[in-house]
């Protein structure tokens, strides 16, 4: 079968509901419930080890904020590694380090009043193949990585912290991607719990082609744009729970690649749970999915959470004609929101992110979303309920159930290019105008709704010359 053969397969059997994914028996069972959501339960993987348990001290660490303990960092991991696995101990202490990499096996315990203190060269962070916006690219890795690596993890009530002169996009100065805060790449089985972080202007957690991912009870605070929390990259098997997070982007971005380069890979994003956490986002939205959509995103639970602030939209699911690919399964409920300057939810699937250099064309690459829902949800003086309207009428949204939303807002719903919705129990008031307005939508609780304009529909994305080859 080619290449193409096997990516048209691939995308029908996705497309096909929610099936049951067996995990680790350490992490999540996801199972499809009554509805069209997900549910699952995880418990903490234990990272196997010989119990060593090994101090960065010993190693001529020393902790005074000056010295770049670097060398002795990396050596306890790696002697840790040697021996089987075990704990890594960093002490209290202000430890100035560049990139320092994770072994299988080996837990980084960060004690009370330890800090891990990013280096401000870029000469401390190797150089190597690293995801940014969706495309592989020449770049400096994160100041904690790791690479094809099994059972690792970082714990404890310590922190974590980027030197901010490190932060931003790529410029002409200093043309490599810059050095995220934390980046597993192809591993599997990761326990991130405890700690604290801070940076700016870049992201601070970026797992990419991993799966079997914790990440709990963690204090994530960033400033300014591409201040991205949490970026999940073509990982599957991840659950995010009683996180605090306060960033300069979105506060949890879930992606899985961008343009011909990302739909070749099909690495999906799938099976995710968001459970516990709290948000505040100072420039963009506080859980984004997408808009480098182009390997899929499936799968998605979003359950007791909090939304404090955001300049944006507490949601924001995004793509564009050119990704192809899909999102589909994202059940949100029992959500609080407020202090969003935006609205509470926005679907963008025509505009969304800069196209690529080589798009996915034609309606291939117009995006399939399917089956969102939205129960139980409580705001507050949201400006906008859903701004829903910017979606292809070429592939509808198929299933969408609002459902059990109470409180206030200044503006209601408005809908497009969506069959087989679901609109019941809306009990808000302090809106102006019609509550629904809707434009080629079909389904339930629709009566009373206002006819509205369609939304403006980009050009067609049309066929490379020459065709796209991966290299």
């Amino acid at each position: 079968m080619n290449s193409k053969s096997s990516r048209r397969n691939f995308l029908r059997t996705a497309g096909q509901g929610i099936i049951a994914v067996p995990l680790a028996a350490s992490l999540t069972s996801f199972t499809e419930d009554s509805g069209s959501g997900v549910s699952g339960r995880k418990e903490l993987l234990t990272p196997k080890n010989n119990g060593i348990s090994l101090n960065i001290r010993d190693f001529g660490a020393v902790g005074d904020g000056v010295t770049k303990d670097t060398a002795a960092i990396q050596q306890a991991i790696d002697r840790c590694w040697v021996l089987g696995g075990g704990e890594v101990i960093v002490p209290s202490g202000n430890y100035l380090t560049g990139a320092v990499a994770l072994k299988s096996n080996v837990t980084l315990r960060l004690e009370k009043d330890a800090i891990l203190s990013g280096s401000a060269e870029f000469a401390d962070y190797p150089v190597m193949q690293v995801r940014w916006e969706g495309k592989w690219i020449q770049g400096h890795v994160g100041l904690i990585y790791a690479i094809d690596a099994e059972n690792i993890g970082i714990v404890g009530s310590g922190k974590i912290a980027g030197n901010h002169v490190l932060g931003g996009r790529p410029n002409t100065q200093n043309p490599l991607r810059h050095p995220a805060l934390i980046e597993p790449m192809g591993c599997k089985n990761i326990r991130f719990e405890g700690f604290s972080t801070d940076y700016h202007l870049m992201w601070s957690l970026h797992p990419t082609y991993c799966e079997n991912i914790i990440i709990k009870s963690l204090t994530i605070r960033s400033t300014g744009g591409n201040g991205d929390g949490i970026d999940i990259d073509s990982c599957k098997n991840v659950r995010i729970d009683g996180c605090d997070i306060a960033t300069g982007d979105d506060c949890i971005s879930l992606k899985s690649g961008r343009g011909m380069e990302g739909y070749t890979l099909l690495r999906t994003t799938e099976n995710v749970e968001i459970t516990n956490c709290t948000f505040a986002d100072s420039i963009f939205a506080c859980i984004g999915i997408g808009s480098e959509t182009s390997g899929g995103i499936r799968n998605v639970h979003i359950k007791n959470c909090r939304f404090t602030a955001a300049k944006t939209h507490a949601i924001y699911i995004k793509s564009r004609p050119g990704r192809g690919a899909f999102i589909e399964n994202i059940i949100a409920e029992d959500l609080d929101v407020e202090r969003t300057q935006g609205g509470f939810l926005r679907f963008n699937i025509l505009a969304s992110g800069i196209q690529d250099q080589n798009p996915v064309p034609g309606d291939e690459g117009i995006p399939t979303i399917k089956n969102f829902r939205f129960s139980r949800i409580r705001v507050k003086d949201v400006p906008v309920l859903v701004d829903g309207t910017f979606i292809h009428p070429s592939k509808p949204l198929d299933g969408f159930i609002f459902e059990d939303v109470s409180g206030t807002c200044f503006k209601g719903i408005t809908l497009a290019n969506i069959k087989k919705a679901v609109i019941r129990n809306l009990n808000v008031t302090g809106y102006s105008g019609p509550l629904i307005g809707i434009n080629n939508v079909s389904g339930k609780g629709l009566d009373g709704a206002v006819a509205i304009a369609p939304p403006k529909i980009p050009d067609p994305v049309s066929v490379g010359n020459p065709p796209y080859q991966l290299k």
